[in-house]
């Protein structure tokens, strides 16, 4: 495959987002401060976008170059944090409200968690974009939209691209308990697969103890020969372990880093589901944009998607290039 798999809509709306960002006049001077829809588009405009992202992962890094990036290009204040504990990324929301920003974006592994403080925003005016997990309680939350990877589609075509390679008893490694998206993903590639799946607790910030874990299953049953990753760091570690255990499974994982392009390149990763998350930092500024200068929403009431696209043997050297650059 020449290029990753993208939606053509979104291919379409994203130029089309950045011209209209350049657009003058709006709702003029109906609005100023406060967050709330309509603010003047000659002011200075601030967000706040705050992630579930952990310290060092390489995945949220990008995540963040992308929303900092749209700032650059946009003339607006992007403050970007992150706590991958939802009590206190709540609490990095109530922040941001506190701080009357003008937009604010927010991804949501655990919904529920985050309801209060995210209804909260709404209620001060504030327009929430959220991103990355969540999308189905979006709209109930009162977010203007959601930009991301439609988690069930994506684990879908994980699944089918498993079967296709011969692959039919997998581990689905979960590293983030509670993170409602990462069950979507699995529920998606046995979908795909046409049989369940075997879940694999870990631990994202004990990587070496997931190795290990990863080490004792493949160990403990022979008749496993996939190993679906849902995240780029475990990929890696999950290579290792199946040279531990002497275990021939395949690996095949969600989301890119340089390990992982290398791990394709060198043949120890069959494949990567690129959910293209550099827009998933981008987009929702531009959106939030567009909304105070001139009320526009984006989406229809439905997510726009970001993925997915299949990184192989096929399309990995032009991925790698465009990686060393901290947008893939």
């Amino acid at each position: 495959m020449a290029a990753p798999k993208r939606l053509l809509a979104l291919a379409v709306a994203a130029p089309l987002l950045l011209a209209a960002c350049t657009t003058e006049g709006g709702s003029g001077d109906s609005g100023g401060g406060g967050g709330g829809g309509g603010a003047d588009s000659g002011g200075d405009l601030s967000f706040a976008v705050v992630t579930h992202g952990s310290a060092g992962d390489a995945f949220w890094d990008v995540v963040q170059n992308g929303a900092e990036a749209a700032g650059e290009d946009l003339g607006v204040s992007v403050d970007y944090q992150s706590d991958g504990d939802p009590q206190r990324q709540s609490q990095l929301i109530d922040a941001a409200v506190n701080q009357d920003v003008d937009g604010l974006v927010v991804s949501m592994a655990n919904p529920d968690a985050l309801q209060d403080s995210i209804e909260v925003a709404v209620a001060a005016g504030i327009p929430v974009v959220t991103i990355n997990s969540g999308g189905d309680r979006s709209a109930e939350f009162g977010a203007i939209g959601h930009v991301g990877q439609d988690e069930v589609i994506a684990g879908r075509g994980a699944g089918e691209r498993l079967a296709a390679d011969g692959v039919q008893n997998v581990l689905c490694v979960v590293h983030e308990a509670g993170n409602i998206g990462h069950e979507q993903r699995c529920a998606g590639a046995a979908e795909g697969l046409g049989r369940q799946l075997t879940p694999l607790q870990v631990d994202i910030n004990d990587l070496q103890g997931a190795q290990s874990t990863i080490t004792s299953q493949l160990q403990s049953d022979p008749s496993i020969d996939g190993v679906l990753t849902l995240n780029s760091a475990v990929a890696a570690v999950a290579v290792a372990a199946a040279s531990d255990a002497g275990s021939d499974a395949a690996i095949a994982t969600f989301d890119l880093n340089q390990d992982v392009i290398s791990g394709i390149q060198a043949g120890d990763i069959s494949f990567a589901v690129d959910q293209q998350q550099f827009e998933q930092g981008y987009l929702p500024v531009v959106m939030l944009k567009l909304y105070a200068q001139n009320l526009n929403t984006v989406g229809g009431g439905q997510p726009v998607l970001t993925g997915p696209g299949i990184v192989d043997a096929d399309n990995v050297d032009e991925i790698a290039d465009l990686a060393s650059a901290g947008t893939r």
